[in-house]
């Protein structure tokens, strides 16, 4: 005779067809895995393992297996025209409005310019991503196109990331193939796939025009590139010092915790470790939303701002903490600027341009030596002032429009002598 299934082997039943059916319905796969979860937790070994939808790695990367190809001699396109290959991009982004700023300037040193973006991105035509680019960035003149691999003929044509220099690198019809550098994108990676996939784009035979010297030196010397760098500069109309409030002493940190390259858990360890010596001493953390995290210290989670919050919010701030463990970002200038001096991390990623004593202070890269380096910025007002003065007085020296007018000459040196000025 059949024994009564019992009420938990009933409810085993309905709930599994009704899991089913939720799973017929076309969710996506991190709702099917929560969903798995879930009843594994109620019915354990009883759950199938539901099919997810697989990750298609040869389409991800299909650019990493694009065929490259000999650039023709012959090759004839328009002269003094740039096509640029760029990344999907969004408001905000530092370093497509590096792209763009060098692209304006270029404009007013003769050079014509096509932007051609690869890869899957939100725009429904050039002509929307053109005019996001004038609102959201700088005023340009450049066409834009969707299509990277439609490229029309071009005297250059210039990758601007790792994964645009696949895009590129097999295109022929241009006489000279440019490399627009901004950091060691490597670096952005564990040793992986995407790291050897990014470090094999130095030995493309593209050539590197860099943002800062170590990048040059790096590409010279490790994968025989030539490279040549541009300087940073600031927008001067924007950054300047603002008048300081009344309040207690505060430290500014570049808090972003989604780029691991710029130190966020070093910095909160050295935060916590500072506020135990100076408790008096309030924080702003800006860069990205710090909200998830529990901080042991007083501070403001500022997150993102838009450009023109930033000077009045750094000229608030006693000292800056601006770590990197790549390439430098523009902001110890634009802090410096704003009569905030800067505290970083040693390294000749860093001393390129910050040099210590001088228009910042520089340390070892571990909590306490960035603590004690704060804490000494803070307490000795003589050095803090001097901090201040030559930081403003050193970023004041530094010119975009002389940066603009470097990159044209090694354009122009490319074109007469088919390579960059020693």
């Amino acid at each position: 005779m059949r024994k009564n299934p019992g009420l938990k082997a009933v409810l085993d039943q309905k709930i599994r067809a009704f899991a089913l059916k939720v799973w017929q319905l076309g969710l996506s796969g991190a709702v099917r895995l929560a969903l798995a979860h879930v009843l594994r937790r109620f019915l354990g070994r009883h759950v199938p393992t539901f099919a997810t939808r697989k990750r298609d790695i040869v389409d991800t990367y299909a650019f990493v297996l694009r065929e490259s190809a000999e650039v023709s001699a012959e090759t004839e396109g328009p002269d003094r025209m740039v096509n640029w290959v760029i990344p999907p991009f969004a408001p905000g982004s530092g370093g497509h409005l590096n792209i763009f700023r060098m692209i304006g300037m270029l404009e007013s040193h003769g050079y014509r310019h096509r932007i051609y973006i690869a890869g899957e991105n939100a725009f429904t035509s050039g002509d929307e991503a053109r005019r996001q680019i004038i609102e959201n960035f700088v005023p340009l003149n450049a066409q834009v196109f969707l299509r990277a691999e439609r490229m029309a003929p071009a005297d250059f044509v210039a990758a601007t990331s790792w994964d645009t220099a696949y895009w590129m690198k097999d295109f022929p019809a241009c006489r000279h193939r440019l490399y627009f550098v901004q950091d060691f994108e490597p670096y952005f990676y564990a040793r992986s796939s995407e790291f050897a996939f990014a470090e094999a784009t130095y030995r493309m035979g593209l050539i590197g025009i860099t943002a800062g010297q170590w990048l040059a030196d790096l590409l010279r010397r490790d994968y025989g590139m030539q490279a040549a760098p541009f300087g940073f500069s600031y927008e001067k109309d924007r950054y300047a010092p603002r008048p300081r409030d009344e309040g207690p002493r505060r430290v500014f940190f570049y808090a972003r915790h989604v780029t691991p390259r710029r130190g966020f858990e070093l910095g909160i360890l050295a935060l916590a470790l500072l506020h135990r010596r100076l408790p008096d001493v309030e924080y702003v953390l800006a860069g990205w939303d710090t909200g998830e995290f529990h901080l042991p210290f007083p501070h403001l989670n500022a997150g993102v701002l838009a450009l023109d919050e930033l000077p009045g919010l750094y000229s608030q701030c006693d000292a800056a903490l601006v770590l990197s463990f790549t390439n430098l970002s523009l902001l110890p200038l634009e802090v410096m600027a704003c009569g905030c001096p800067v505290v970083s991390n040693r390294g000749p990623n860093v001393e390129w341009l910050l040099r210590d004593g001088e228009n910042a202070l520089l340390c070892d890269p571990t909590p306490q030596a960035v603590a004690s380096t704060l804490e000494r910025l803070l307490t000795d007002g003589p050095l803090r002032r001097k901090l201040v003065r030559q930081g403003i007085e050193f970023a004041a020296l530094t010119d975009w429009e002389e940066e603009g007018r470097r990159v044209a000459s090694y354009l122009d040196a490319l074109k007469t002598t088919g390579r960059l000025p020693a």
